[in-house]
């Protein structure tokens, strides 16, 4: 090792070298986030005058959000949808997830995972407007039930059909995740389960389910993210009767170019996912008895 003089600039080079590859990150952050967190903030305290932006300081935004009933609704009813979306697709990923993990050969894993990101190279746009020649009144799925006499009226614009379209979404995903999770689980601790004459479902419950914890819910809070702040399903399969934030954004922009409120809006959004996201985590990585 180079002693005496030269030491400082080896370590000066050596700190610019890791300084230079840990620097995209950063400015990353900076560019695409920190930036337009920032324009947000001061766009909320902007007020609008006919139907032109003013950059004053306003709390007419926040006002509107805090005394609005339909916001508050609205912010409920997308917590719901969001939530609710991410329990059942979670709970829909896991029996595929274990098949893929526990009872399928490598190769045969390998296509299974490779099929699973097939959805992805369609544009979600395309997916879920194709849904809506399925469960519409007259659609694929009443044609192949009406002979059978279970004829179902009305899925079509309906929390039912806004499920779909958000499995749609993120089901693909959260298989992947659970399945990677469950990859990594150590055999052995199976074994000593089976060892221990633990049924299968046992050892799915006691063993299984919190080993994989941390990739278990890394997925379900994947699925609450894309669900809480999807617009295409609640517009085209929930026909807008079922408005959530992402289509209040809209609705406000287009009422007399209100983007203060969107902006308001939008940085609620961010707040519920970014402490969602920190408590689901937290939880996901918490070691037992802590």
């Amino acid at each position: 090792m180079t002693k005496g003089p030269l030491a400082l600039p080896v370590r000066l080079r050596r700190a610019l070298y890791g300084a230079l590859w840990a620097a995209p990150m950063p400015a990353w952050q900076l560019v695409f986030f920190a930036a337009p967190f920032a324009l947000l903030t001061a766009l909320s305290f902007w007020s609008v005058r006919n139907f032109r932006l003013v950059p004053d300081v306003s709390t007419a935004a926040w006002d509107w959000l805090l005394t609005t009933d339909y916001v508050r609704d609205t912010l409920l009813r997308t917590l719901a949808y969001a939530g609710g979306a991410a329990v059942l697709v979670t709970l829909l990923a896991f029996p595929a997830a274990l098949a893929i993990a526990f009872v399928l050969r490598p190769r045969a894993r390998a296509a299974v995972l490779a099929l699973l990101v097939v959805p992805f190279f369609t544009s979600y746009l395309v997916r879920v407007y194709s849904w809506q020649t399925f469960l519409a009144d007259n659609g694929i799925v009443n044609a192949v039930l009406r002979p059978l006499g279970l004829e179902v009226a009305g899925m079509l614009n309906s929390p039912f059909a806004m499920m779909v379209g958000y499995a749609t979404l993120c089901l693909p995903l959260v298989v992947i995740l659970q399945s990677m999770s469950l990859l990594a689980i150590d055999r052995t601790l199976i074994h000593a389960a089976h060892n221990l004459r633990c049924g299968p479902l046992r050892t799915v419950g006691a063993v299984i389910v919190p080993a994989a914890r941390p990739g278990i819910v890394v997925g379900a809070v994947f699925a609450f993210i894309l669900c809480f702040g999807d617009f295409v399903t609640p517009l085209y399969l929930g026909g807008g009767k079922h408005p959530t934030l992402a289509i209040l954004i809209a609705d406000t922009v287009k009422a007399g170019q209100q983007w203060p409120r969107a902006a308001v809006v939008a940085l609620v959004m961010m707040a519920v996912l970014l402490t969602t996201a920190l408590a689901a985590l937290s939880f996901a990585y918490r070691r037992r008895g802590s």
